[in-house]
């Protein structure tokens, strides 16, 4: 079973059937489902991102904005999310700190990847926001990049599918959920696992990428237990 894990969630699921803003029965969903984890003694580690708030490239898509600066809006954007649900895993109790990539000291703590994972050790669940600080990189980059520093032993990343399927399920009645497949599989244009930078950095250092449903009550905790059939697993 694994100790140390990395959550990644996107901001567009905190967001709800709103498709805006953070919808709070979700936050404390997703913070309850933390709490098997912690409880059961596994370190977490979790990235969220911005998307229910702004996301760089929509940002710029009209001209206005350069990439770089919505690139950086949605950084904070990340930031935010990060103190909700923090609010939330404290609210039931469970100890948490959030690090920026950003410096942002008002609020949370700066990266350090030492102090990171002193307080994972300790048994606090660590939230990464501000991706990677740096613009053109996405979340998922930012997860992986996380997850390998941290020295985690996965990376799960919670959609609202139950894995990976081999063509669009929305689309195709006959599509069929791949348990397993290869770094090079995910690379496929047809395979949207995570971007291309997220899931080459991942093979180099041979972290397996899990994608599941997060809003399967339990989920998590029965995938780092080890449960078949429940998930896609990339390595």
């Amino acid at each position: 079973m694994a100790k140390r894990v990395l959550v990644k969630f996107s901001g567009e699921a905190l967001a709800g059937e709103g498709g805006f803003g953070i919808d709070s029965e979700i936050l404390g969903f997703i913070a309850q489902e933390i709490k098997l984890l912690v409880e059961d003694g596994i370190e977490v580690g979790i990235v969220i991102g911005g998307g229910n708030i702004i996301r760089g490239v929509s940002a710029s898509a009209g001209g206005i904005i350069k990439r770089t600066s919505g690139d950086y809006m949605g950084m904070l954007a990340t930031v935010i999310n990060a103190i909700a649900v923090q609010e939330a895993l404290e609210h039931i109790g469970i100890s948490t700190r959030v690090q920026s990539a950003m410096e942002i000291k008002e609020v949370c703590e700066p990266y350090i990847y030492r102090r990171a994972i002193r307080h994972l050790q300790k048994g606090r669940v660590v939230i990464f926001s501000a991706g990677t600080g740096n613009p053109y990189f996405t979340t998922d980059t930012a997860a992986t990049l996380r997850a390998v520093e941290i020295e985690a032993n996965m990376i799960i990343k919670a959609t609202k599918v139950d894995g990976v399927y081999d063509k669009d399920p929305a689309k195709f009645s006959d599509a069929v959920m791949l348990n397993e497949l290869s770094y090079d599989d995910a690379l496929k244009d047809h395979i949207k696992v995570m971007d291309d930078t997220a899931i080459a950095l991942a093979k180099d250092n041979k972290l397996p990428i899990v994608v599941c449903n997060m809003f399967k009550e339990g989920n998590l905790l029965k995938i780092i237990k080890g449960e078949e059939g429940i998930c896609s697993t990339v390595k």
